[in-house]
């Protein structure tokens, strides 16, 4: 689908209905990572220097359809008044009289944030009104909300009934091109790598993936789910025996279509876990089988090896999912052995978010990667081939 972007309409003078992504941690009330303000900056920045007025609408967290002062996005302003060096008048509330007069006062290149728009129910309902009462401030829609745009809300799909024009941002515009084009018709070999707990919820994205990629690489929970369709025993590990069958549908299909598709070889297990405390009991690697009593936790020396042999060679690299527990440290040595890999790379890496860009970050490496989407469940949905509502929702070209 070819989407208009704000590069296709003048704003200038225009209030803009700006969808962003401002669902960032909160740590004792400050922003403890800030990386969806910095990838909405060049949207803002852009519409700014047109001389439009910019109305910034973003959720944070789950308040559940109630005003929350847990969940606010002052804590945005400040931060985003500081990066683009003007002010950000911060609005405690969403839509209503009071509202639309400050978005009345309103000079051309002047920035507003408005409150959590999920302190109302009627956002994650796609409420008509609520969607009505929120277009009622502005005169154009632009989306630049890539990690909520596989929801169909209010302020993602809704205000475009009630606005034109309707198009997205520069960030939107980059993850299409990066988790679309650029995984559509690949520079080749073309590798991706599926990490990640279930292969329940990667299952359409491997379907999908198969008809695109020269290699793919599972790790993670995911791969005892497949060490259990070839035969293999994996102990205590976190799999799931009713998926057996359409892992092996998944091996049939790579062996038909001739894709690579590589299984660790080795895992490390573990005794005891605790995730909460961070802490491991016994560990010892396995080759081919895990006893009971052993929990598989991260890929082994040899996987490792193999995995970055072919990583290596790829001209292209999509990952998406962790090799194991990341989150604690005698666990990460296969995610970031991946993550060093990929970062050296000589071809196009593209991180699919979620966890991924949370274990790249930790590694240390993420500067050094093309790029890395904002989307955790949209960049699945996405690559699984499904519309996205607040894409369909825009004006195509």
């Amino acid at each position: 689908m070819a989407i208009k972007t704000i590069k296709d309409v003048n704003l200038a003078g225009k209030r803009v209905f700006v969808r962003c992504d401002f669902n960032v941690p909160l740590t004792d009330g400050m922003i403890s990572d800030d990386s969806r303000i910095v990838a909405a900056l060049p949207t803002i920045q852009h519409l700014v220097g047109q001389g439009a007025r910019v109305i910034l609408a973003s959720h944070l967290g789950r308040p559940k359809g109630e005003r929350n002062a847990k969940y606010s996005l002052a804590p945005v302003a400040e931060d985003l008044a500081t990066k683009l060096g003007q002010p950000v008048t911060f609005i405690e509330d969403c839509i209503g009289a009071e509202v639309e007069a400050e978005v009345a006062k309103m000079g051309d290149g002047d920035i507003v944030l408005l409150e959590n728009v999920r302190f109302y129910a009627g956002e994650e309902k796609n409420d008509s009104e609520f969607a009505a009462a929120l277009a009622k401030l502005a005169d154009a829609f632009v989306n630049d909300a890539f990690g909520t745009a596989h929801r169909a809300h209010a302020s993602t799909a809704g205000v475009a009934a009630h606005l034109s024009p309707n198009v997205c941002g520069f960030l939107i515009e980059k993850e299409l091109a990066y988790l679309g084009d650029k995984t559509a018709n690949p520079e080749r070999p073309f590798t991706v790598i599926l990490g990640g707990a279930k292969v329940s919820d990667k299952i359409k994205v491997i379907d999908a993936l198969l008809e695109k990629a020269d290699t793919i690489i599972i790790g993670g929970a995911m791969a005892y789910t497949f060490a259990l369709a070839e035969g293999r025993t994996v102990g205590e590990s976190l799999s799931e025996p009713d998926f057996i069958a359409t892992a092996k549908a998944a091996l049939q299909k790579a062996q038909e279509k001739g894709v690579k598709f590589l299984l660790p070889v080795d895992n490390l297990a573990v005794k005891d876990l605790d995730f909460g405390a961070g802490t491991v009991g016994e560990a010892q690697f396995f080759e081919g089988n895990i006893p009971d009593g052993w929990e598989g936790v991260d890929i082994g020396p040899k996987s490792i090896e193999l995995f970055k042999a072919e990583v290596a060679t790829a001209k292209t690299v999509l990952w998406n999912g962790p090799m194991g527990i990341f989150e604690i440290d005698a666990c990460n040595q296969g995610t970031f052995a991946v993550a060093k890999t990929i970062a050296e790379s000589e071809g196009i890496s593209i991180i699919g978010g979620g966890d991924s860009v949370k274990a790249i970050k930790m590694s240390g490496y993420s500067d050094k990667v093309t790029f890395m989407s904002t989307g955790g469940g949209a960049s699945l949905e996405f690559l699984e081939g499904k519309d996205l509502p607040g894409v369909a929702a825009l004006d195509q070209i």
